[in-house]
Order: C-alpha cells, then structure tokens, then sequence
C-alpha cells in the first residue's frame, strides 16, 4: 500500500513520461487513493493523455479531474466547423458505421448519440473526436443493442478475462442477467477495472456492464 506522497510521485512521474503533456502544466494532488488533476492545457487530447496517464498507475483507486482546455486563440473553431469535422471523422473511421450516430456540439464540447452494435465501434466513434482541433470535451451517449440473441454464458465472460495478461481474472466475480454483465471485485489499479470491463463489453450479446 502506497501514502498519499508515494502515489503522487508516482503520478508525476507517469505524466512525465508522456511525451505528448508537459508535466508543469498538470498538477496533482492525492488523499486515500484518490487522485486530483488539476491544471490547463491546449488540447483535450492532452486531457485525455493525463488522465490516462494517472488511471494506468497502480494504487489509484479513484480520479477527479479538473483539468480545462484553453486553446490559443487562433484554433479557435465555431460549433459548425467542429460538428462538420467530426461527421468526417467519423465517415473516415471504417469501424464506425454509417449514419448511425447523431452529433451535437456546444461551445466547443462534442455529444455523441445513438445505436451501435459492439462497444468497440463506441469507443472508436470518441477516439475519432479526441484529436481534433477546436474540441474542449466530449460526452458519450452511444448506446449498446447487440444484433445477436445468443444467451450470454458467465462462463466465457469469466474465460476471456482469465485470457488478459493485465487483469487477474481470479480476483473479479462475474455474474450475467439478460444482456447484462455485472463484475464485482478488487484490482490493482483504475487501468485493470477499464480493461475487464472491455473485455466483458466484447461478449457477444451484450448490452450493459455494470462495473
């Protein structure tokens, strides 16, 4: 178990390894295992690195960010010219499907909705925003209704993260209910409770992880 100055310097250090963020533009703060980032940056993919960055360190049990986005002022974009570059970021993304996902933007902050088929496709439509210019934030709507029936088995779930060399699939019980997947249990950091919630998103069939 790490104190709260262990972890932040353990932070620190995962934020300074990340050669896309300056570190003097984050600052970070830790009580109990919960993480505070703070700071302003020029891009939300910097957002996104260090807060990725923090969740991959083990010991943080929890994450509050606070970081802003402030670009300079000529990337500045009015909310048609981010809305017309993410319809083609998204066009371009051949994971994602077309027409399937409406998008509504306000001062700069993306909102996706609509149906997909995989969580996949999900987390690529947001991946396909994270980047680009003139974006301060994004919120994912998009919802999950698999096209397949098929009953669910706890039992594959449980296989196929037993499969993953980042997660120890002993320590998480999982548990199925219609096209829902629950998974309780402890890990060693936010980066493995991500990544079996991913892995139980591709069951085919499902809908819902609860985590």
């Amino acid at each position: 178990m790490k104190n709260n100055e262990e972890l932040q310097t353990d932070v620190q250090n995962a934020i300074k390894w990340e050669p896309l963020l300056n570190a003097a533009e984050i600052g970070v703060t830790v009580k109990d295992g919960v993480v505070s980032l703070t700071g302003v940056v020029d891009s939300y993919a910097k957002k996104m690195e260090a807060e990725n960055a923090a969740k991959r360190v083990v010991g943080v049990k929890a994450l509050v960010e606070k970081i802003e986005v402030n670009f300079p002022s000529f990337w500045a974009k009015t909310n048609a010219e981010i809305a017309s570059e993410v319809l083609a970021a998204l066009k371009s993304n051949w994971t994602v499907p077309n027409d399937k996902i409406s998008v509504h933007v306000e001062d700069g902050w993306v909102t996706l909705d609509g149906e997909l088929s995989w969580n996949y496709q999900r987390e690529a439509a947001k991946n396909s925003v994270n980047y680009l210019t003139g974006v301060k934030g994004v919120t994912n709507n998009i919802v999950i209704k698999s096209e397949i029936n098929n009953a669910i088995e706890k039992k594959d779930v449980e296989n196929a993260i037993g499969r993953s060399w980042a997660v120890d699939g002993r320590d998480i019980q999982v548990s199925v209910s219609g096209t829902t997947v629950s998974l309780n249990g402890t890990v060693n950091s936010w980066y493995q409770k991500d990544e079996a919630e991913r892995i139980a998103y591709n069951t085919p069939g499902i809908w819902h992880v609860k985590n």
